[in-house]
């Protein structure tokens, strides 16, 4: 039999990397999204690799409990589950509204604890299984604008590191797949939060052009983070953290290391933040 994986946010990116990258390695993939009007690329992807008949695609909202029942309820015994969905959100805190924060939040973070909690009592059952968090290198680098979403990815990565040392003797694998810079939809598809006689106006005007700049030159093929999901699913004992592309070693090694003052006069420079002065 076939092992089986869930994965959710694969209507495009990571999720839809893959989707396709586990079914070549002959496993039977529950791609899902919260809009299965996305799916033509997840659909042609799978087509083109020749696929399809491994893949059964399934609509999944992680933030409506319902939806996370339905799903799991169609996609029968799961070997694996990969929390791959997530929102972003770019502004200043003071900017930005609290129910944008909540909602970062309820999708990075909460529908992250739902859907695990959903699929861990089989996995305890049949006493195997892995659960896998996309994550990123933001867990462990702060940046101006991205309150929200690095700290839904702070705790997404205490809450992992917890829920492994409770069910490991289980035999469930808990891992955390932390990317750095990679062309995804993401940033493209997050609102930003900018207002124009807002207090941070001029911070915005000198680091978004940046950040996008940044972006740009440094991202890499997300395929690479496809892999290594594969790898940490096929791995009998994987380690818990797996930074991914150059930028997110280096904050992996450097992080609790080097001084925080250290490291944001270098992120001050590089964004050019340093010529901020309200």
């Amino acid at each position: 039999m076939a092992r089986s994986v869930l994965i959710t946010g694969c209507s495009s990116g990571f999720g839809l990397d893959a989707s396709v990258a586990l079914a070549q390695k002959g496993w039977q993939v529950f791609p899902t999204m919260r809009n299965l009007d996305k799916r033509e690329r997840l659909d042609k992807a799978l087509a083109g690799a020749g696929v399809a008949d491994r893949a059964t695609v399934l609509q999944l909202d992680v933030d409506d409990a319902a939806s996370i029942t339905a799903a799991l309820d169609r996609a029968g015994r799961l070997d694996a589950v990969v929390n791959n969905a997530g929102i972003s959100l770019g502004g200043a805190f003071e900017d930005v509204d609290e129910a944008d924060v909540r909602r970062v939040m309820e999708t990075n973070f909460f529908g992250v604890l739902a859907l695990t909690r959903a699929v861990l009592p089989g996995m305890r059952a049949q006493r195997s299984g892995h659960i896998v968090v996309v994550s990123s290198n933001s867990a462990f680098d702060g940046a101006p604008g991205m309150s929200a979403y690095t700290a839904s990815k702070w705790a997404v990565e205490g809450w992992a590191e917890c829920l492994a040392y409770e069910v490991t003797k289980f035999g469930i694998h808990v891992v955390l797949v932390e990317p750095g810079s990679y062309a995804t939809d993401i940033w493209d598809s997050s609102p930003r939060i900018m207002p124009a006689d807002g207090p941070y106006a001029e911070m915005g005007a000198i680091v978004e052009p940046a950040v996008d700049k940044q972006v740009i030159r440094r991202a890499r093929d997300p395929r690479e983070v496809a892999d290594v999901i594969v790898k940490a699913l096929e791995s009998s004992k994987p380690k818990l953290r797996w930074p991914v592309g150059p930028d997110a070693r280096i904050g992996h090694a450097t992080h609790g290391i080097m001084p925080f003052g250290v490291r944001k006069a270098i992120v001050e420079r590089v964004l050019g933040l340093h010529r901020w002065k309200p």
